[in-house]
Order: C-alpha cells, then sequence, then structure tokens
C-alpha cells in the first residue's frame, strides 16, 4: 500500500499530471517538486548531520566569533549596538535569551588584548575564522563543490565578511532604530492613514534583512558560480522560513511549562541547542533551494553522483588536458575546475576525480590561484600517459589475483595493443598542434 501511493506521488510530482490545468498547473508542480526535493534530502541524513555538526561548531566559535566582530565594532564606536542584535538572534528563546545574551557579552567583555596575547588573539580569529569554513565547507556539499578555496583566499575572504558583515548588520539595525525616532516619522506613525502601512513595514523588515542575509551567503560562500536570480531564490525561501520559524519556535517555548519541570537547569542549553540546529538546518535548506533553482536537473536524482562509463571517462580525462594546454598555450587565458565544469557541461563534482587522477600522475598541477596547469613539458605527455589514469591507474586490486579465461585475456590484450597502436606516442602537444592548424 506505501509502495503503491509513493509510485502514485511520483506520478503526480514529476509527471505531466498537473500541467493540463495551464500555467497555475505548472507552478504547483514547481512547488511540489521543489518540496520532494527538499524533504528527500533531509530524509536521506545529509543535510541533518551537517546542521548537527555547524551546532557544534557554534558552540565551540560563538564567543570567539562575537569577541572578533566585538573588537571590530569597538574600533568603530558602535559596539554597543553588538548586545542587541545578539539579542535579536536569540530572541525565540525569550528570558532565556536574555539571560544567554547577557552571559555571552559578559564572557566577550573579559576579552582583553593586553591580557590574552598574541596567542590567545590568534585563536579567537583561527576560532572565528573556522567557524566560517565550515559554513563554506557545507555550502560545497549542497553545490557538488569538492575543492575548497585556498587557505590564503579563505583567511581574506572570510576576514572581509566578518569585518563588512559586522559592519553592514550593525549599521542597518542603527539606522532602522534611528528612523523610528525622527519626528515626521513619529508623526505618520500618529497618522491614521499612514499607521497601517508603518505596521506593516515594521512586520516585513525582519524578513526583507534576513533575505538580503541570506542572499548574500548563498551567492558568496560557496565556491563556484552562483547567480544571483538562484540566490535570491534560496535567500526568499530561507529567510521566510528562518523569521517565520523563529516567531512560532518563541511562541512554543513561551507556552511550554512542562520543560522547565522536566529538564530545570538544562532547559536553557536544551532550547538553544535545538534553536540553532533548527537556524542552521533551515540555512542549509535555502542553498539546496538555490541549487536545484540553477540546476533543475539534480531535482529529481538528488544526490546521487552522475557516473560515467569507461568510455566516457577516457574522453573527460583527453578532453580536460587538452584544454589546459590549450589555456597553457594561450597566455591570456587560463583554467579552472569550475571552468572546466562549465565549459564541458559536466559537474564540478564528476570532473574533480578525473582531474585528481591526471595530478597524482604528475599529468597536471594546481597554482596557488587554482589555475590548472600542465604537470610537464606537453612534449613529453604522451596521450597513452593520459588513457592510462582511468583505463589503469587507480585499481584496489583483490587479495588474490584475478583468474581470467585465456580467451578473455587473449581479447583484452588485443584490445590494449589495439588503442596503443591507434595512439602511438602521440603526446598532448602534438595533439593541440593538430586542433590549431586549419
Amino acid at each position: 500500500m506505501i509502495a503503491g501511493l509513493n509510485i502514485r506521488l511520483k506520478d503526480v510530482v514529476w509527471g505531466d499530471v498537473l500541467y493540463k490545468y495551464g500555467l497555475p498547473g505548472r507552478m504547483v508542480a514547481g512547488v511540489l517538486r521543489n518540496l520532494y526535493a527538499v524533504f528527500r534530502d533531509i530524509f536521506t541524513g545529509q543535510l541533518t548531520l551537517r546542521a548537527m555538526g555547524l551546532v557544534y561548531t557554534t558552540l565551540l566559535s560563538v564567543v570567539p566569533l562575537v569577541a572578533v566582530s566585538f573588537a571590530v565594532l569597538k574600533g568603530f564606536g558602535v559596539d554597543q549596538d553588538l548586545e542587541q542584535y545578539l539579542y535579536g538572534l536569540l530572541e525565540p528563546l525569550g528570558d532565556k535569551g536574555v539571560e544567554i545574551t547577557g552571559q555571552v557579552m559578559a564572557l566577550v567583555n573579559n576579552v582583553d588584548g593586553s591580557v590574552i596575547g598574541g596567542i590567545g588573539l590568534a585563536f579567537l580569529v583561527y576560532a572565528a575564522i573556522s567557524m566560517v569554513q565550515k559554513i563554506e565547507e557545507s555550502f560545497n556539499y549542497v553545490w557538488y563543490v569538492s575543492k575548497p578555496r585556498s587557505f590564503a583566499t579563505r583567511f581574506v575572504e572570510y576576514s572581509a565578511v566578518l569585518i563588512i558583515g559586522s559592519l553592514a548588520v550593525t549599521l542597518a539595525l542603527r539606522t532602522i532604530a534611528s528612523l523610528g525616532e525622527e519626528d515626521i516619522v513619529v508623526s505618520m506613525q500618529e497618522n491614521t492613514v499612514m499607521s497601517p502601512l508603518f505596521t506593516l513595514a515594521s512586520t516585513l523588515t525582519p524578513y526583507a534583512v534576513i533575505i538580503a542575509i541570506f542572499t548574500f551567503l548563498y551567492k558568496f560562500m560557496p565556491n563556484t558560480t552562483v547567480k544571483f536570480k538562484s540566490a535570491l531564490v534560496g535567500g526568499l525561501a530561507g529567510g521566510f522560513l528562518w523569521v517565520s520559524a523563529s516567531r512560532v519556535f518563541g511562541a512554543l517555548i513561551a507556552s511550554s511549562t512542562n520543560r522547565q519541570a522536566i529538564y530545570a537547569s538544562f532547559a536553557i542549553a536544551i532550547s538553544a541547542l535545538l534553536w540553532l540546529y533548527l537556524n542552521w538546518l533551515i540555512l542549509l535548506i535555502g542553498s539546496q533551494l538555490a541549487f536545484y533553482f540553477q540546476n533543475p536537473a539534480y531535482m529529481r536524482i538528488g544526490r546521487r553522483e552522475p557516473r560515467l562509463s569507461n568510455a566516457m571517462r577516457e574522453r573527460l580525462a583527453l578532453n580536460v588536458m587538452l584544454i589546459v594546454g590549450s589555456a597553457f598555450r594561450d597566455t591570456s587565458k587560463t583554467v579552472n575546475l569550475r571552468e572546466l565544469s562549465a565549459q564541458l557541461r559536466i559537474p564540478s563534482i564528476t570532473v574533480a576525480p578525473i582531474v585528481l587522477g591526471l595530478e597524482a600522475n604528475g599529468l597536471l598541477t594546481t597554482a596557488e590561484n587554482e589555475e590548472l596547469l600542465p604537470g610537464r613539458d606537453m612534449a613529453r605527455i604522451k596521450l597513452n600517459d593520459i588513457l592510462a589514469v582511468v583505463r589503469v591507474e587507480g585499481e584496489t586490486g583483490s587479495h588474490r589475483e584475478p583468474q581470467w579465461s585465456s580467451a578473455i585475456t587473449t581479447l583484452g590484450n588485443n584490445i590494449d595493443s589495439a588503442v596503443a597502436t591507434t595512439i602511438g606516442d602521440k603526446t598532448l602537444s602534438q595533439l593541440l598542434d593538430d586542433t590549431e592548424s586549419p
């Protein structure tokens, strides 16, 4: 019965049943497909596991992260707004949110650069940056990115995010607060005509701020090219879910009396853990929706990695070396893994193992800026060496030698000889000459 319902559900979601109802049917089908894909990803466990990992990282990094942000804001004279922002983040916890905010701020205020010294300050910066790194790794997982940014790039970009992000959020909060105190704004709020508009604006402002933050994260955090439209779709979905969930969670916490009676002093920790987990899960759900909007082909297959035939892997290895060699000859061009993926129209998670295999055999090398370069003189890179990476290298073998039939052994040797005869001693340099000649 359950199997039958599942088949029927898939027919409705992925079939063309709803398309006969025109535009409304197509819109409903799109919403159902996104919901189906997200719930499938949640139930498979990877999103939930990564959300739990981010909760653990948050517990270790929250004080260093706030301390570094506090130090930056203190230099600009706006450090007093940090406590208000932190309380706004923990507001769904009710009175416990005020208590946690006070404890965190007390710890932050005790952080004195002259006391902790250079090693302690370096640890604070490392802990703060490591949290941003964990967020990037989770986004990279969602976007099928197998290779993170280089250490130098991460350090510069993460530092910029911590500094600029702290200032942007604080200045936005201060601007909103100052506007509410202006005489003209106060008079308009008291006006019977304008008052409903201001009430609506005050209700929508939290959504707008969170949607903007989520869109920024979805656009710039993954180590791949994310279109702004895709990031905005994820930001709209994630931001709406985050603000709505915070209000529902806050109402549940405020109305819960049994929790305090059962868990006693542990109630504050349990509430904080649940809230952090919900935050990270919603953030990852929004990123997953942004990915599916930009890559709708993955919506149905989910996290299953595309599988390539042996013939496709051989062509892929040759094509990768051809593109890298061509870019190396043209001083005005560079190529990296993301550009390879886009040019070949193959996901980077599928191209990456081939690139790593070519690197391991000295045929490719990666520069500091992630540019891919030939591993040695292209006149010394034989096409047979490239094919060997996917045809021979990488075998795990077994504890015993396989016993082939003599006919199969002969046939295999003939195939290998035919491939070697066809390619001969041709090199990558000669292949490039052939492709560049009229």
